[in-house]
């Protein structure tokens, strides 16, 4: 059995999305840190003239999950841009709050 070539049949994910799920979460920050094993990303919905925002999600995932996700997601950025135009970087604005955290970019 180790010597057959897996087919596409073999290969084949089924991936359910919830209801709950579907509808997403909107965020308008992330937090990102490290460690030598992993990274966190919360996404947080920040509010205007709102001292306190909660994480609406957080991820873990391996230093090369993080890669991957990084490359998939400066491809998805360059699709993007070439159907729709370039998006424009805003200037950065400091939060009024401090969460705790080491600096992150979003």
């Amino acid at each position: 059995m180790a010597d057959q070539p897996i087919t596409d049949q073999q290969q084949q994910l089924n991936i359910e999305l919830t209801e709950e799920m579907a509808d997403g979460e909107y965020a308008n920050l992330a937090i990102i840190t490290h460690s030598f094993a992993e990274f966190v990303i919360d996404f947080v919905n920040v509010m205007p003239n709102v001292p306190k925002a909660k994480v609406k999600s957080r991820i873990v995932m391996t230093p090369q999950h993080a890669k991957r996700l990084m490359k998939a997601l400066i491809d998805n950025v360059k699709r993007f841009e070439a159907q729709y135009g370039n998006i424009k970087d805003q200037e950065t604005t400091a939060m009024p709050f401090n969460f705790g955290t080491p600096t992150a970019q979003a």
